[in-house]
């Protein structure tokens, strides 16, 4: 994996107040090497950590990204819903900003169906076909599709498994996060100071309970996945 240079600076991070970590009755031992002071207390994340692994977060989703694989963006806090949509359609990636159902990933057979009857109503919505339909079957199938479109809107054109999930609350995601690692696909976590490090393939410092801080992160993220595209479309 090849390093390249992202442009991350501590006092852009400082502003974002990705430093700032949970009381320090509410930490996780594991996260003590990623710790460098209390302040009030609060923990606070050593950002030099922090750039580190997110400088090799943007490194993997590069390569991975120029190599024409697929990500998965999980996020399902309600207020960083918009957020974690508008970053992943600008990065032609799927995404998940509801809620996350136990086996979307390990079920896939059953996501795929889903998927398949969400596609097909939609089709059917477009050509028309819901006018020739008595109108109480037309409110059942639109509150059906209305469903579908909430939850698996993001991952609506997923067609298989994602390469990379990037998830952005652990504590939130952990099934997410427990499927992934049954299935063997490589994650990229925000890990707060109540978090632990060792769920994810790499974990990334970070507040991850202020808007600022997950948008700062995810827009480096999703920058270096435009980066990889770019490159990759340019080589085809």
């Amino acid at each position: 994996m090849t390093r390249r240079y992202w442009n991350i600076n501590l006092k852009e991070m400082i502003e974002a107040g990705v430093h700032f970590g949970h009381g320090i009755k509410k930490w996780n031992p594991k996260m003590a090497p990623y710790i460098s002071a209390k302040r009030k207390g609060t923990h606070i994340t050593n950002l030099a950590r922090t750039a580190r692994f997110l400088s090799e977060a943007c490194d993997l989703v590069f390569d991975a990204a120029s190599q024409g694989k697929s990500f998965l963006i999980i996020g399902t806090k309600k207020r960083a819903a918009d957020l974690v949509a508008s970053a992943a359609i600008r990065s032609r990636c799927h995404y998940v900003n509801k809620k996350w159902f136990s086996g979307m990933l390990t079920n896939w057979s059953i996501t795929k169906t889903r998927l398949s009857q969400f596609r097909d109503l939609r089709a059917e919505e477009k050509m028309g076909k819901f006018h020739h339909l008595p109108k109480r079957d037309v409110a059942i199938l639109k509150r059906k599709l209305s469903t579908l479109q909430r939850y698996l809107g993001g991952i609506k054109y997923m067609t298989r498994l994602p390469d990379i999930v990037i998830v952005l609350d652990q504590q939130k995601e952990y099934i997410a996060l427990r499927e992934c690692a049954i299935l063997g696909i490589p994650t990229i976590s925000l890990v707060d100071t109540n978090c632990d490090p060792d769920l994810a393939n790499i974990s990334i410092p970070a507040n991850d309970d202020t808007m600022t801080s997950i948008r700062l992160i995810l827009n480096k993220l999703v920058f270096a996945i435009c980066e990889g595209r770019s490159l990759y479309i340019r080589n085809r």
